[in-house]
């Protein structure tokens, strides 16, 4: 007899799905990291596919990497922007293998690394198209000859390396001439020479960044010269005055944005050469420059194509800015941050003539009142981002237009300004808000929260910093009503109990709060809130006296990705310092004003948190903490920040803490303690140090 064929059904229906449809899947999750571990711990399977997906890596310590690539061998873009430690071994590690497949690499934030690694890195992966090396203030011209291997390269950010000399930036124009991009900012070695050979040499650069060099006009011919150039910033570059700008006879058709702010040798003479030789411009930056004045103005009026003028910090006439009004045509956006002299007349001047306008900034523009407010409002219906931080001669009627007519505002910052509950139910029309920023505004409270939660649900990001009327019941409001959140500030909002504070776990999408100065939230209420904010970044609870180790505890275990945490005045003691040592991303601590910790409990948590890169301490721990200790956390590419205040001062609870060693005795007897307390600490412990007495007391 035949026997029959068993045809048994697959363990997994998803084996049955192409990997092509699984990709599909997980492009929709990308933007969610836990998501994406959730799902490749589902089974054998998606642990897999999940892994030839991955293109984007972020590791957090590079000594994982061996393992990480091994199982990632797709990747194209490595962000070492949470490690700060990546050695020439690391870097070698990953042109092996990564090779060809890796086009971009982060480097900005990382040390430790040498011309050897770079050249293992740019002669192995030859499809390297971006890498950036901003900070890498140790690299010098060795670094650079390195770099020139990388023969694709198009885009290269080498910011405040500040030992690369004309020779190194020569080299690499030679030998990367596909460059697009490059970043040059406060490479102070660099002179006019080496760009000029960028400028030679790399014929299809697009964006150029020369920010605070020192070039003169020797270069601007070569730069002016370039066909494909379109942004060109040269921000600070004290070397350009209006005698370099004088001999410029060849524009720049191609170029679109142009920044010379803090230029202050640039007088409207030289501007006016300036956008003679490239009236193709359509950005325009000249903050913290000359006055505006009418004859500044003229020298824009080539410039029939510009939308964009920014303008902070400067010294505005009226006619000046009326005769901007004039000459800019297609303007849409305009920024008048901390300019001195801006008033009705001329503001109103400006946007009578430009409804299209789309961006304004009247930051600290302290002489505009209601008059300002109609006349924009009226003409300017279509704003999308507004902001208007300290304009404080606006009454509360002005903020009620806002609303009324502007209702496609994006963005609006209101912060110290007298809005009341009815300019918030005026602008609750604007149910496109996505950034609200109502700092300092004391005439507020929960009434007109609850306008802004019932219509706005749009929100990402709501500042209530100092909103002393705002209680609980406003912040459910906003809670119930913005379930998008991304950032919430609520400090000083000395109301605001565990009863609102808890129900943030409802806002998913959260990955910042700013709590401090908040002493009615308690422990119950932060592990409350963190149970649903797995995506929680940066937490602020300085001044939240009440909030001990067993919030520390619950933020452990549910805020895996936090990477920033101020506890200073807090309650929490070694024991809750020592339980964030399980937050893999912790990389900034800030703990000051604490009487709860010991020598003995900091050195143990620092020691145990491997992934801090910024850690803020009282100076009295810098005598107490081993020395060998912190040479150890700094190999590793920790950095501290030693703060002399004294530990006193009102906690936020109505009380006063005890401040710590009062005097030289009471100093010795703690350090002995901590010198006792581990039979290991005598091993790396220093030796007594010799401390000012004053200092101490």
């Amino acid at each position: 007899m035949k026997r029959q064929r068993r045809f048994t059904e697959p363990t997994n229906p998803f084996d049955l799905v192409s990997d092509e449809i699984i990709f599909t899947i997980l492009d929709l999750l990308s933007s969610n990291p836990i998501d994406l571990k959730s799902f490749s711990l589902a089974c054998k399977s998606f642990y897999s596919v999940e892994a030839k997906h991955r293109k984007l890596l972020k590791p957090l310590r590079s000594e994982h990497l061996p393992t990480v690539l091994k199982r990632y061998t797709q990747l194209a873009h490595l962000d070492f922007s949470l490690s700060p430690r990546v050695t020439d071994a690391s870097l070698a590690i990953i042109s092996k293998a990564c090779n060809s497949k890796l086009r971009s690499i982060d480097l900005s934030r990382s040390k430790f690394f040498s011309a050897t690694g770079l050249l293992s890195l740019a002669t192995n992966c030859t499809n390297l198209v971006e890498i950036d090396l901003s900070n890498a203030t140790e690299l010098r011209d060795a670094a650079a000859v390195a770099l020139a291997k990388a023969k694709n390269l198009e885009k290269l950010w080498l910011g405040r390396c500040k030992l690369i000399t004309d020779m190194g930036i020569g080299c690499i124009a030679v030998g990367c001439t596909k460059l697009r991009f490059i970043s040059l900012k406060w490479c102070m070695s660099i002179g006019d020479l080496g760009v000029g050979l960028i400028a030679v040499k790399c014929e299809q650069i697009r964006s150029l960044d020369l920010s605070y060099m020192q070039i003169t006009e020797k270069c601007l011919p070569s730069i002016l010269k370039l066909k494909h150039l379109e942004d060109l910033v040269l921000e600070g570059c004290f070397g350009i005055d209006d005698d370099c700008l004088a001999v410029i006879r060849y524009g720049c058709k191609s170029l679109r944005k142009l920044d010379v702010s803090s230029c202050p040798n640039i007088s409207p003479s030289g501007l006016s050469s300036l956008t003679r030789a490239t009236s193709s411009i359509q950005q325009l930056t000249l903050a913290h420059g000359s006055p505006v004045t009418l004859a500044l103005a003229n020298s824009l009026k080539s410039l029939t194509m510009l939308q964009s003028v920014k303008l902070d910090g400067c010294v505005i006439t009226y006619d000046g800015l009326k005769a901007i009004g004039s000459c800019c045509v297609s303007l849409s956006e305009l920024s008048l941050s901390k300019c001195v002299g801006v008033t009705d007349e001329g503001l109103s001047s400006i946007v009578k003539k430009h409804k299209d306008l789309k961006k304004l900034d009247l930051t600290c523009c302290r002489m505009i009142t209601d008059v300002s407010v109609s006349h924009l409002t009226n003409s300017c219906g279509g704003l999308t981002s507004l902001k208007m931080e300290s304009c404080s001669l606006v009454s509360r009627e002005g903020f009620i237009l806002i609303g009324r007519r502007c209702h496609l505002l994006e963005e609006l910052d209101l912060t110290d300004n007298e809005i009341d509950n009815e300019g918030l139910r005026s602008l609750s029309r604007c149910s496109k808000l996505s950034i609200l920023k109502l700092g300092i505004c004391l005439n507020l409270n929960d009434e007109g929260l609850a306008h802004i939660g019932t219509s706005c649900a749009k929100l990402m990001e709501l500042d209530l910093y100092r909103c002393v009327g705002v209680t609980d019941s406003g912040l459910l409001s906003i809670i119930h009503g913005c379930p998008d959140l991304e950032m919430i500030n609520i400090a000083y909002c000395r109301d605001v109990t565990d009863v609102s504070f808890s129900s943030l776990r409802k806002c998913s999408r959260l990955k910042t709060i700013e709590a401090r100065g908040c002493p009615l939230i308690t422990s119950s209420g932060l592990a409350a809130a963190v149970v649903g904010c797995k995506l929680l970044r940066r937490l602020d609870l300085k001044k939240c006296c009440n909030v001990d180790d067993a919030g520390m505890i619950s933020l452990a275990h549910f805020s895996q990705n936090l990477r920033q945490i101020n506890l200073s005045y807090s309650s929490v003691t070694d024991v809750g310092l020592l339980s964030l040592a399980s937050l893999s991303c912790l990389q900034h601590l800030t703990v000051l004003h604490t009487n709860r910790l010991t020598p003995s409990g900091v050195a143990a948590a620092l020691l145990a948190h491997s992934s801090l890169t910024k850690v803020k301490l009282h100076a009295l721990f810098q005598a107490l903490l081993p020395e060998r200790l912190l040479k150890r956390l700094e190999v590793r590419g920790c950095t501290f920040e030693w703060r002399e205040k004294i530990f006193q001062d009102d906690d936020g609870c109505g009380g006063r803490r005890n401040i710590w060693w009062r005097d030289l005795e009471e100093f010795v007897e703690a350090y002995l303690i901590f010198i006792g307390s581990s039979p290991n600490a005598l091993l790396f412990s220093p030796a007594l140090p010799s401390l000012d007495y004053h200092v101490i007391c």
